[in-house]
């Protein structure tokens, strides 16, 4: 269609030449006065199933991705890149577009439609999804009139690159779960500021669910920032190539968690040994120690499903290798475990010290990150530290040789993958690079490759049954076997508070194996009664978590000297079940049984998971939408869809108040008593014991055992 436009000094009157005219936007965006030309108007068209938009050189491309869902991408000055960074390749599906007129097109995949529309005054795009039955869901920020705001905000840099902000108006009452982990007692997201980058204990994952019907991924690598506010939701990224998010919508959260595992893949099934309890401390330094653990445990009858062997039994770090002087003969350790019937998991650090063995060749070969100035140290422990580029795949398969070589063909099947956000000391993202990039540009996807190194090369080794304990994760760690743990978290009640809500954000972002430190990482000391009284506590709740695995650092700590005289990492204080009184022995043995005695049910829980991305912690909205009351619960939580645990979180306590969600009947696990849902309830838990409900009945072999 020809459009004849005429400028003057307040306005632009749109001449169409079916006579039409349309308001537009002011002479001053086009820079004169008194000018006349004709021009070809088309901001938007169909190509093939995606509809594609352009105006003063933005483009932007919506197109189906996965049921229920659409992608938006956009970029100024440049063409679409091609590919993704999380997002799997979508099933075929058909997309519903339609271009309305010139200025207003929709499309169409199922539950969610977005509308597009050129807004009259600054010419600029806003987009608005809606669900099935017309009510919106999300949408982009409008221009404000005179305001002249953009929803998708471009600002150069130097190479090519822009940071990058969109705005979405926000909806005081929505409330919004997931982000991946973050270090606060806190549910509902909404007012929340949230750093976009990962640290020791915190896991950014840019996916939520809304409390409107719909899930919001945030489809980009870059360390950045999001705002919650109630006024408007702003997405950051520091420096990016374009604009990408992935929108998708549903009738329940349990729909929505489906899609987003379809769209971004599932964990593996777990394997066996990741079902019961796991053994751990900071650390077990020589081969002796370790086997006379596992022996006591043999001996006194405790399930043991795997022994963790923690950092530092290496020389240097990077050298991938038993200590020969603290572990004269692993193989020989790891065939007496394993005719116990326990697994050995090893730590292993992406940090390569200057001294290792293998440090000079990574270094020639371009394996390590790279300081974009100033000398390669990226961490001070124990040593000058440089990362290994997990990111490149030539470091992947270099490392993991010598991982086979010195570990695998050993016969150890598991690996604990520590320092995965990469730890730098400072945390300045802009002074490093990786292989795929700047930092800045693409560093979110670090802990995702390392599982990846350790996950291709088990898989490659003809192993199946593959679980790697992690300190963090990205958009699609899940596929590579990753079980996330909470990081070095302190040993006291405010922390174990917010493990609760981290470890149910996280199932909502497609990580179902989660779990903590039993017992807090730091500042816990073995013999003090007030600590004793917490880890029973935490350990009545790890019972309940996807992993039940007990570590930290117990103080007192011993101070260990090799042969050379030369200082090593201590190892704390004794942190076995047996290790903090008869009373408390008795207690913690008695939920090592429970979990033993659910180890079916679990498995089942597992199995979902792997089958359709269905978290195994779940929040009480998860099970229970059309409650009120269970979107605002932070203290208790749904162990699968039977099993409610409101865990002990405050000293002293020996009751709490427990909510019991409507439309069930609820038994209580410790007395078989039965109550009404939709109440809440006082219920004592004296330290043998805690709350747990079950669910119309089920799982009624709990009943008297907790």
């Amino acid at each position: 269609m020809k459009i004849k436009i005429k400028y003057s000094a307040r306005n632009v009157s749109i001449i169409l030449s079916r006579k039409q005219t349309k308001t537009a936007e002011p002479a001053c965006a086009y820079g004169g006065r008194g000018m006349e030309r004709e021009v070809f108007m088309q901001y938007f068209e169909k190509q093939g199933n995606a509809l594609i938009f352009r105006q003063d050189g933005e483009t932007v491309r919506m197109e189906p991705w996965q049921k229920d869902s659409l992608r938006v991408r956009g970029t100024l000055l440049s063409e679409i890149e091609e590919g993704s960074i999380a997002l799997l390749d979508p099933e075929p599906v058909e997309a519903e577009i339609e271009l309305v007129d010139e200025r207003k097109a929709t499309i169409k995949n199922g539950k969610i439609q977005a509308v597009l529309e050129l807004q009259p005054w600054g010419q600029k795009l806003r987009i608005t999804f809606l669900n099935q039955k017309g009510e919106v869901l999300l949408s982009e920020i409008a221009n404000g009139g005179a305001l002249c705001l953009r929803a998708h905000d471009y600002r150069a840099l130097k190479g090519g690159a822009y940071q990058l902000k969109v705005s979405f108006d926000s909806n005081p009452d929505e409330k919004i779960y997931g982000m991946g982990q973050y270090q606060q007692e806190r549910m509902n997201l909404k007012g929340c500021n949230l750093e976009l980058a990962h640290r020791n204990s915190q896991a950014s994952i840019p996916f939520y669910v809304s409390s409107l019907g719909y899930g919001f991924l945030w489809h980009n690598a870059a360390v950045g920032e999001v705002h919650f506010g109630t006024n408007t939701t702003e997405w950051l990224a520091r420096t990016t190539k374009q604009l990408d998010y992935w929108v998708t919508a549903g009738d329940t959260p349990a729909e929505i968690e489906e899609h987003f595992a379809d769209a971004i893949g599932k964990v593996p099934m777990m394997p066996e040994y990741g079902l019961g309890f796991w053994q751990c401390k900071l650390r077990y330094y020589n081969q002796e120690q370790v086997l006379n653990v596992a022996r006591e445990y043999k001996k006194r009858g405790i399930p043991l499903d795997v022994f963790v062997i923690d950092y530092y039994h290496w020389p240097r770090c990077g050298d991938y290798r038993f200590d020969e002087e603290y572990f004269p003969d692993p193989k020989a350790m790891i065939d007496e475990l394993h005719e116990m019937g326990i697994e050995t998991m090893v730590s292993i650090w992406p940090q390569i010290d200057w001294r290792s063995e293998n440090y000079e060749e990574m270094k020639q070969q371009g394996l390590l990150v790279k300081s974009n100035a100033g000398v390669d140290v990226q961490m001070l422990f124990h040593g000058n530290n440089v990362f290994l580029d997990a990111t490149n795949p030539r470091t992947r398969k270099y490392v993991w040789e010598k991982v086979k070589k010195n570990y695998a063909d050993l016969g150890i099947r598991t690996f604990w993958l520590d320092e995965a956000e990469p730890e730098f000391s400072t945390y300045e993202y802009e002074c490093y690079r990786y292989a795929a990039g700047p930092v800045e540009e693409i560093g979110n996807i670090y802990p995702r490759e390392y599982s990846r190194m350790f996950y291709e090369g088990q898989k490659e080794s003809g192993q199946e049954d593959i679980v790697n304990l992690v300190r963090c994760a990205w958009l699609g760690s899940q596929k590579y076997g990753a079980l996330v743990w909470s990081g070095d978290i302190f040993s006291t009640y405010e922390d174990f508070r917010k493990q609760i809500c981290a470890g149910l954000h996280m199932g909502l972002c497609g990580i179902p194996w989660w779990t903590t430190d039993i017992g807090g990482f730091h500042g816990g000391v073995t013999e003090d009664p007030d600590f004793q009284e917490l880890l029973v506590r935490w350990f009545q709740f790890g019972t309940f978590c996807p992993v039940m695995r007990i570590h930290g650092n117990r103080g007192p700590r011993e101070e260990i000297i090799n042969k050379a005289g030369e200082v090593r990492e201590g190892t704390g204080a004794d942190n076995e079940v047996w290790s903090f009184g008869e009373k408390n022995y008795e207690i913690l043995t008695k939920f090592i049984g429970v979990r033993e005695k659910m180890r079916d049910y679990t498995r089942s829980l597992m199995a979902e998971a792997h089958e359709k991305g269905t978290p195994v912690m779940r929040t009480m909205f998860y099970e229970f939408p059309e409650d009120a009351a269970c979107w605002d619960i932070s203290d208790a939580y749904m162990f699968g869809s039977d099993i409610l645990v409101a865990p002990i979180v405050r000293a002293k306590a020996t009751s709490r108040t427990v909510y019991l969600p409507a439309g069930a009947s609820w038994t209580l696990a410790n007395t078989g008593d039965v109550y009404e849902g939709g109440k809440a309830y006082e219920i004592e838990a004296p330290i043998e014991t805690l709350p747990i409900f079950l669910r119309n009945g089920k799982q009624g072999y709990l009943v008297g055992e907790i």
